[in-house]
């Protein structure tokens, strides 16, 4: 986000609207996205925008390492700003333009997160919004009960941990497909599957949890994995038609050749979860639209797709397709009793970048006075925008949300 020298105060309009407030820190700063919020306090968590290297001045670094360190000075500044500290952070989400910067985005997370690491994810995507990265994060309020999740032998000294338990909710780092030990990658895609499987619910039980916790989950992919084998294998582990949510993403790449990953959030109270499901819409083996986690809901991604009995992508443009997405996404947040002003958190993905513009504009329309966080990337090369026999557009924007309830009054 680009950082611009700004110095005003939250007006008492965001005051008053309870515990959700944007978070813009005073006396420095912050370009104001007009699409988004900095970050987004909801009360026991905050939600931080993704973040890249640009400086106060709107340079950015030359070197890798030095743009690695401004993202996490910019979530630094915003964490402050929020009351917190990065000791307060549990949860990373990384993306990268070139995945062979892993090992030195290793060693700048072990400098900032020197003991007890966040949990994190690490992608390979074609391009984000201020290159050669963008860093989102999700900070809790209280330490109290803030703790590490490691499986046995998981190996000591790493930049980012397994998982992190906070007072309600699991936080678990990318579980890739990929021996845990060697590091070595099966041929077979289902191999591949299970594995990232098998590690994710080692996380959840070395968390005392099972995988019926979870309330969403990202299954992040390359091409190398068939979308058919990875929901045939997924829907083994869970309970049909109360799944966790989730936003299936094919990147562009993976750390360690890794062609599959699964990161995601479990609740520890299976009393605070609860599935919700528009009326029309039938029972799937492998996504629930949103699933609570006591007073936050976490939604699927959704794309322009127009459900029915002949159902698919009819709209040509990005701007077209969100208008769909969004109205999607309202149909699953009407159902849990609640609407787009309740919002603190998006991802965006988009097939072209070029596209953001436009992708603004609609967007924009749908949300109140504070803002959502936000993360815009673009994961993967774009497709051919052709129409298919049956008159099928592809996918040009996928969008998933966190909204999170108001106390009664506000």
């Amino acid at each position: 986000m680009r950082l611009l020298s700004i110095a005003f105060l939250l007006s008492s309009t965001l005051a008053a609207q309870g515990q959700v407030r944007a978070v813009i820190p005073a006396g420095a700063s912050l370009h104001l996205d007009r699409f988004s919020s900095p970050a987004v306090d909801a009360g026991d968590y905050v939600y931080i925008s993704g973040q890249g290297p640009l400086q106060p001045d709107g340079s950015s670094p030359t070197t890798f390492g030095a743009q690695a360190r401004q993202a996490l000075d910019n979530i630094k500044l915003i964490v402050e700003a929020a009351g917190l500290t990065m000791d307060h952070v549990v949860y990373t989400e990384v993306y990268l333009e070139d995945i062979t910067k892993y090992d030195e985005l290793n060693a700048v997370f072990a400098a900032y997160f020197p003991k007890d690491p966040p949990a994190r994810v690490v992608l390979g995507v074609a391009r984000t919004s201020e290159p050669p990265l963008q860093i989102s994060a999700v900070a809790v309020r209280s330490l109290a009960d803030r703790q590490i999740v490691s499986p046995p032998n998981y190996p000591p000294g790493q930049s980012a941990s397994p998982g992190v338990l906070t007072h309600d909710r699991l936080f678990i780092s990318g579980m890739p497909g990929s021996d845990p030990v060697r590091g070595k990658v099966p041929e077979d895609a289902a191999a591949q599957v299970d594995l990232a499987l098998d590690r994710l619910q080692a996380v959840v039980k070395a968390a005392g949890l099972e995988l019926s916790h979870m309330v969403f989950v990202n299954p992040y992919l390359t091409s190398e994995i068939p979308g058919r084998v990875m929901n045939e294998r997924y829907a083994r582990r869970f309970e049909f038609g109360n799944t966790p949510a989730r936003a299936t993403i094919e990147v562009s790449s993976l750390p360690g050749g890794a062609h599959i990953e699964y990161t995601g959030v479990a609740v520890r109270d299976l009393e605070q979860r609860k599935a919700v499901r528009p009326k029309n819409m039938p029972p799937s083996p492998t996504a629930s639209p949103c699933v609570f986690a006591g007073d936050t809901l976490y939604c699927s991604a959704k794309d322009g797709f127009i459900p029915g009995p002949h159902g698919g992508i009819y709209a040509s443009t990005t701007q077209h397709q969100l208008r769909q997405s969004m109205r999607n996404l309202l149909d699953n947040l009407e159902e849990a009793d609640m609407n787009f002003g309740q919002v603190v958190s998006t991802n965006v993905y988009l097939d072209d970048l070029s596209d953001l513009q436009v992708f603004d504009e609609v967007y924009a329309q749908y949300f109140g006075d504070v803002l959502p966080a936000r993360t815009t990337v673009q994961q993967r090369a774009p497709t051919e925008r052709k129409a298919d026999k049956d008159d099928h557009y592809p996918g040009l924007e996928q969008v998933s949300l966190i909204a999170v309830r108001r106390p009664p009054g506000h």
